[in-house]
């Protein structure tokens, strides 16, 4: 831990604190370093598909309501109070600009003396010009940035933020229980996903986790997968999600007219079935854009293949060092996906020094230790401390 300028007692905001968000915020209040106190809703009424954490009885927490207006326009209840407060002297705010509450809280808390963080995705697409100023405006009001990616830090220091100020704290999952999971799948039950689902088991397996919906772009995957097969590299591509019957129906019909081999697994929510699934496949492909899925991928060894337009992806993307760990196809090229694909799928499974390079990005980057360091790093006053890949590939 670097040097501190004293320490903190920080307020971290959220609209609701998702499951998987649970091992970092853990590790935020247990962190020696600062006093951090969770404010959020418990649930999200309007959207009761997010899996909550369960919070510890004793976890510091102070509950805020929504009010919900027409046009996506939210306040959060009680952050005017929160922001006035003389037992905070640093405030985290979820960075999202269609929150007006959010405006006025960090407003008000620099008026009242205290130091402001916006915690976000932050830039992740071309905007127009009125949203590029509004944003600039916004995350002006903070006096430090907690971004997701590199992508948005370098596109924030374009618009003029000090690179000093600006935290890649990238993002995470329960990497721990993901690494017992992980140990714990044997080469018997993965022989048992590829027979069970498949009638030609030795062919490679290709796996998409997602939502089956047309933004996916699985008809990339199954175009892909008809072009090999032509070349005479079948493949067996396993969907693991559910979506709109249309779509399914569609994506069925595109592969029995390719003669494609798609095993639809439905939806899974049990992170040992979902480890043995990734671990029975070649690799990981999911054309439309990568969110959690790249970590949860990488953390149970297996490669990822996605497409190179980072402003239409997520910035867990940044997670596929190509070549390396994975591929970044031509965004609707299915030649170049194709390709990819080929390459990742030339032996029966990921050998060994494949799944090692997964495993050392997510040991390195992609867990909530990392996430805590440079939070906590950040609210100490200290300078980004930013990863850099290139030298972190050279040091292996």
């Amino acid at each position: 831990m670097a040097k501190q300028d004293r320490r903190r007692r920080v307020a971290l905001v959220y609209r609701v604190f998702s499951h998987y968000r649970g091992p970092v915020l853990q590790r935020l209040v247990d962190s020696p370093n600062h006093d951090y106190t969770l404010v959020g809703a418990r649930i999200d009424k309007h959207d009761l598909s997010i899996k909550t954490w369960d919070m510890p009885a004793d976890c510091p927490f102070i509950e805020t309501k929504w009010i919900h207006f027409p046009g996506g326009i939210d306040w959060q209840r009680g952050l005017i109070r929160l922001a006035l407060r003389r037992d905070f002297d640093t405030i985290i705010l979820l960075g999202n600009p269609r929150w007006p509450s959010t405006w006025a809280a960090a407003a008000l808390a620099r008026l009242a003396g205290k130091r402001v963080f916006f915690w976000s995705i932050g830039w992740y697409h071309v905007d127009t010009r009125l949203n590029s100023w509004l944003k600039r405006r916004f995350f002006g009001l903070a006096h430090s940035l907690l971004l997701y990616g590199s992508t948005a830090k370098k596109i924030a220091v374009e618009q003029g933020f000090d690179p000093e100020k600006v935290h890649v704290v990238f993002n995470s999952l329960d990497y721990e229980t993901q690494k017992i999971e992980r140990a714990s799948v044997t080469q018997a039950q993965i022989d048992a996903v590829r027979n069970e689902h498949f009638d030609h088991p030795e062919r490679p397996i290709v796996i998409c986790i997602s939502r089956l919906t047309r933004k996916r772009r699985l008809d990339w995957l199954i175009e892909a997968a008809g072009k090999l097969k032509e070349q005479g590299h079948p493949l067996n591509i396993l969907l693991v999600g559910k979506g709109d019957e249309s779509v399914t129906q569609e994506l069925e019909k595109m592969a029995r007219d390719a003669g494609v081999t798609v095993c639809f697994y439905g939806a899974c929510y049990d992170e040992q079935v979902l480890a043995t699934l990734t671990m029975a496949a070649n690799v990981t492909v999911a054309p439309g854009m990568v969110g959690l899925t790249a970590m949860q991928s990488m953390a149970f060894g297996t490669p990822v293949i996605t497409h190179d337009a980072p402003m239409l992806q997520s910035p867990e993307s940044e997670v596929v060092i190509p070549g390396y760990n994975g591929d970044l196809f031509k965004h609707g090229d299915t030649d170049d996906l194709a390709a990819c694909i080929k390459r990742w799928t030339q032996s029966p499974g990921v050998d060994d020094q494949t799944r090692r390079r997964c495993h050392e990005i997510i040991d390195r980057i992609y867990n909530p230790e990392h996430q805590c360091y440079v939070i906590d790093r950040a609210i100490s006053g200290e300078p980004a401390d930013d990863v850099n890949f290139e030298d972190m590939l050279k040091a292996r």
